[in-house]
């Protein structure tokens, strides 16, 4: 799902800085030189990267999807702004992608279709505290979610933890879609009920997403159901009240 002008401009750079997976879907050609990392080292990243351009290299700097969702770019301006005189004289392009919640949304109808949110599980670059309020926020004011990064090995409960909080507030049946690998050979789509939803069905390549109370899923004889969030809130709908799940 990469678009052409990402294309051209990781063809015209003679270095790649990126999460090593991440380079190698680019297939670099030899005369390109690559700089894998990993993907806890966005800001030594973007300083390597700045300080070749700052010499007149030109260089890209991978992100998977969209680089200003959860990714490279807001690390590069940091990087910027905080470093020497120098960096804020580089020519900097920031190309747009296509991000996970959009492929995921994409391969089962339209969840995104009303307003939404995207919210990082990570508690890396902040405490979970402040994750649980966004959520409760997010589902009592009526939005679908998009969770990413949702569990890893060293952060195995919090997907968990966000679904009892929706729980609380969202209707049991509210749909919930785990996407993983999205536009990928080895996607899969999956979508199950809040009340049936678990961190067991995600890992870190999953990008999960849950409905609003008005999210439908419609039932289609012979092709998979759709999932969507009507584009209007009646005005006399109010938000849910909805009791704690079972």
């Amino acid at each position: 799902m990469m678009t052409r002008q990402a294309h051209e401009e990781a063809a015209r750079a003679s270095h790649l800085f990126g999460y090593f997976p991440y380079i190698e879907r680019l297939s670099p050609r030899p005369d390109q030189i690559v700089h894998g990392s990993d993907n806890r080292q966005e800001l030594e990243r973007a300083r390597a990267a700045l300080d070749l351009a700052v010499d007149g290299d030109t260089v890209a700097i991978v992100s998977g999807g969209d680089p200003g969702v959860f990714a490279m770019a807001a690390a590069v301006c940091e990087a910027i702004e905080n470093g020497p005189d120098a960096y804020r004289k580089v020519e900097l392009v920031v190309i747009p992608g296509v991000t996970a919640m959009l492929a995921v949304a994409a391969a089962v109808g339209a969840p995104l279709g009303h307003d939404f949110c995207a919210i990082n599980l990570s508690d890396n670059l902040k405490p979970f505290s402040i994750i649980e309020k966004r959520i409760v926020a997010c589902t009592q004011t009526g939005m679908a979610m998009a969770l990413y990064n949702p569990i890893s090995r060293s952060r195995p409960w919090q997907l968990d933890a966000a679904f009892d909080i929706a729980r609380l507030h969202l209707p049991k049946d509210t749909p919930v879609i785990f996407g993983r690998a999205a536009g990928r050979p080895d996607q899969r789509i999956e979508t199950v009920a809040l009340s049936k939803a678990n961190g067991e069905k995600a890992d870190m390549a999953t990008c999960v997403i849950i409905g609003s109370a008005m999210t439908k899923v419609v039932e289609r004889h012979g092709r998979e159901p759709l999932v969507y969030t009507p584009r209007y809130w009646p005005e006399e709908t109010g938000l849910p009240n909805v009791d704690a799940a079972p």
